[in-house]
């Protein structure tokens, strides 16, 4: 079912309204400076909104695993800094989550003003789903907003607990345009419908793999996904990273898809990263004592081909370990294929976070891609037709 986004509510629901919006600010920090802030950004449209409506907004995120331990380099301050940069407007930043202080704070908040609390993994009770800190959390605010997509498939008590004590359970709009996209590549994607997959599992992906295989029209595979696929077909990767538990699945796969699946035809190889200044490119096998690391020149030539200005593109994962400059070859140029396709007129998808950083470091434009999914694990349960408790929780759209 589709669900009430909070464009569908009466903009006098919001004046003087407090409302709670669950947002994903899990961005990396180092030294107090934020590297990558797209996660921010995307969530700016629903709090623009809301502020435009005279609602007083209650942000929430988590950022990293501190497991219910105050670590000062999670701390959610650097974000409040940035996110006033991006708003031009103060944001309220008190250090804490729940309490007396807290509901102060809020109480004091004028319409249209915005306040961001501290990390709600600093609580145990946010990934427990605590009851007792859902109904707390639930306490500050009249009307629940979820707009973070990434924490969706999660049941912790701010994207799940907390939503049952209101009457407005909304989407904000990522999480509306998330919803959009990705069910459109799950149910029902435009053809030809490519599909790329890297990174360094199948084990993690193989849900959205199984429903995506039937779909696809090609599925073009590399990083270390490809060397179990190679394996299962008995072509020699020498020492890379592989899956034996997978190989069984994966000769599943290629008996009721090879006609659609493509493999790496030569690789970039190397003894080691730490010997990566030796590498070299392989034909066909890996010998012996070397690992892959990235797809090779006619891979690239290959996969580039297939991925055409027409249908639909979906790519999870990077082709090699792209943060090192000598492998990072071919997933920049998949991911400045993907760019063109769009300029083409295909609607391209692209989800994972190291996906999004790939996109970076190809100098590719956010403006370059249909749709950039801000969901890790939330996007690979959702496209493997997993119901997500998050976006479940919300209310359903009136017809």
């Amino acid at each position: 079912m589709p669900k009430m986004v909070i464009s569908d509510v009466p903009d006098e629901e919001y004046e003087g309204k407090r409302v709670f919006v669950r947002v994903d600010f899990n961005v990396p920090i180092r030294d107090g400076v934020i590297s990558e802030d797209y996660r921010i950004r995307r969530a700016i449209p629903t709090i623009d909104y809301l502020i435009d409506k005279g609602a007083r907004i209650i942000l929430a995120s988590h950022l990293g695993r501190p497991k219910g331990i105050f670590i000062p380099d999670l701390s959610l301050k650097p974000v409040s800094y940035r996110l006033s940069e991006l708003l031009g407007k103060p944001v309220k930043f008190i250090g804490k989550v729940i309490g007396n202080e807290v509901k102060l704070e809020i109480e004091e908040l004028q319409n249209g003003e915005v306040m961001l609390l501290e990390n709600l993994r600093f609580h145990k009770e946010e990934t427990d789903n605590d009851p007792n800190f859902a109904k707390e959390l639930a306490s500050l605010a009249d009307i629940y907003v979820n707009d973070a997509f990434g924490t969706s498939h999660r049941k912790h008590a701010s994207t799940y607990g907390m939503a049952f004590y209101f009457n407005l359970r909304l989407a904000g709009f990522l999480l509306n345009r998330e919803l959009k996209f990705l069910t459109r590549i799950r149910e029902n994607p435009e053809h030809p419908f490519v599909v790329i997959v890297g990174g360094a599992k199948i084990k993690d992906k193989i849900h959205a793999l199984k429903n995506l295989l039937e779909k696809a029209d090609k599925v073009l595979i590399g990083g270390g996904v490809a060397y179990t696929f190679l394996k299962a077909k008995g072509v020699g990767v020498g020492d890379s990273l592989t899956e034996d538990e997978m190989i069984g699945w994966a000769e599943e796969a290629l008996k009721n898809y090879g006609d659609k699946i493509l493999l790496p035809v030569d690789h970039v190889v190397a003894e080691s990263i730490e010997k990566r200044k030796t590498y070299m490119i392989v034909d066909e096998e890996i010998p012996a004592g070397f690992k892959g690391f990235d797809i090779g020149p006619k891979t690239v030539r290959k996969y580039t081909s297939e991925i055409k200005g027409m249908g639909s593109i979906f790519w999870n994962g990077p082709m090699g370990v792209f943060e090192i400059e000598e492998f990072s070859v071919g997933t920049t140029h998949i991911a400045r294929a993907i760019a063109l396709a769009t300029w083409r007129g295909a609607t391209t998808v692209v989800g994972g976070g190291e996906t999004i950083s790939a996109i970076r470091k190809a100098e590719v434009l956010d403006s370059e891609i249909v749709h950039i999914s801000t969901g890790g694990g939330a996007l690979l349960e959702f496209l493997g037709g997993e119901e997500l408790p998050g976006i479940s929780i919300l209310n359903d759209k009136v017809a």
